[in-house]
């Protein structure tokens, strides 16, 4: 079955994922000579970094999302399609999709990365990650329902359970939740619950290494260490999780702790896709790309974002998978398919570093920039303002300086709301 995409006199780039990187290669080739189709499982882009105040209900769903074809209505040459891409015939030039099969000229795997449970069934099973929309609604249905439970519950340790929550994983993820956690046990939950005693809830941060935000220089880390500590967060280092059954955290060398949510931010594995070559396929499932970011061993197959893997002098082991990796490779890529179609030379990518941060609470932040690193106050009105012109849309954009504001002068937010879909008998 083919799919229903007019085919013109245009070259075709097909896009697969609406990601960082995705989404900006097509804004880029948008006002091209380019046919591109946009491909994704969902019709919208979320904005990832705020997935947690989602899960924490500062947030909802709808703000940090928005729709692709809202993005591409003057933009006539550019078609989306949501579907799931099932596999790649490299040989015929076109891909496998649940609406049918589509040929490319040049074909972009922007399909970024998926949570990594490193093959732990119990975690895939009880565990709760946080790489989509729909993942963050559940992880904040699931802390609210169990606090209505604790309400009724008749057991001391039971209720504690329902009460306490886990967070693996110290990178940036890990740390924003557990500070928002935190912050939400002192101003926000005993107004909603006044039955409970909140003295019973802790909050845990689990990381395995030595210590919290890895990736961010040491005065960041040590800094957003003792955030966490003053907000009353349990920060537990070289902390190995051996397993967790829905109700009980183990341990290798602490004891246990008894949970109904366990948060997962410990890592991420690259999404798959069947017909690439075994050769390409790296650790984490990241594909092994050249600096021009085509896969090697393919003239018209290329991939940006987390899902790629390019070694160079300064990141022999691949860049880190961040949101402006895959933009700036998108930005590239966009150039090099131009100049391609017109038989010029492609230009190598080189990563511009532009600084990483994590919030860990009301006026608390991180930030390392390449010449300077500085905390507290002012880094927190930088992360919100990066972040907030970050988002795709001035209605979201407003929506969500709306919300910041309101829940920086009143210490609560609106929207602790259990939706859940409704179930066909």
């Amino acid at each position: 079955m083919q799919a229903n995409i007019n085919k013109t006199n245009q070259k075709r780039v097909i896009i697969i994922g609406g990601g960082f990187g995705g989404l900006k290669l097509a804004r880029e080739l948008s006002s091209s000579n380019f046919q591109v189709v946009l491909i994704d499982k969902n019709n919208y882009h979320q904005f990832q970094p705020l997935f947690y105040q989602v899960a924490t209900a500062g947030l909802e769903p709808s703000a940090i999302s928005f729709p692709f074809r809202k993005v591409f209505q003057k933009a006539s040459n550019v078609h989306v399609r949501v579907a799931e891409v099932s596999r790649i015939d490299a040989a015929a030039n076109c891909i496998q999709t649940s609406i049918g099969e589509i040929e490319y000229d040049y074909l972009i795997l922007a399909i970024g990365a998926d949570t990594n449970f490193f093959g732990n069934q119990n975690m895939m099973k009880y565990a709760m990650p946080m790489k989509s929309v729909s993942e963050a609604l559940s992880i904040r249905n699931t802390i609210l329902e169990n606090y209505e439970k604790a309400l009724v519950a008749s057991d001391e340790q039971e209720k504690q359970a329902l009460m306490n929550i886990v967070i693996v994983g110290g990178g940036p993820t890990g740390v924003e939740v557990a500070g928002t956690l935190a912050e939400m046990k002192k101003t926000v939950l005993p107004k909603d619950y006044p039955e409970l005693d909140f003295s019973l809830m802790q909050v845990h941060l689990l990381e395995g290494s030595g210590r919290v935000l890895a990736s961010m220089s040491e005065i960041a880390s040590e800094k957003a260490k003792q955030y966490l500590i003053d907000l009353g967060v349990d920060v537990s280092l070289n902390a190995r999780v051996i397993d967790y059954d829905g109700n009980t955290v183990t341990l290798t060398d602490s004891p246990a702790i008894h949970t109904r949510t366990l948060v997962w931010a410990a890592g991420v594995i690259g999404n798959k896709i069947e017909g690439l070559s075994p050769e390409v396929i790296s650790r984490g499932n990241r594909i092994l790309v050249d600096k021009t970011n085509k896969i090697n061993g393919y003239s018209n197959i290329f991939a940006i974002g987390d899902i790629a893997l390019m070694k160079d002098e300064t990141y022999p082991n691949g860049h880190p998978q961040v949101a402006q990796v895959a933009i700036q490779q998108g930005e590239l890529l966009a150039k090099n398919l131009k100049a391609l179609s017109a038989g010029k030379v492609m230009k190598e990518f080189k990563y511009k570093d532009l600084g990483s941060m994590a919030t860990v609470g009301r006026n608390k932040a991180v930030v390392d920039l390449p010449k300077i690193k500085f905390q507290g106050f002012f880094a927190w009105m930088v992360w919100m303002f990066i972040h907030l012109m970050s988002i795709v849309g001035i209605k979201n954009r407003l929506l969500i300086f709306i919300n910041w504001a309101w829940n920086y002068i009143t210490y609560d937010q609106s929207l602790r709301l259990i939706i859940k879909p409704k179930t066909k008998q």
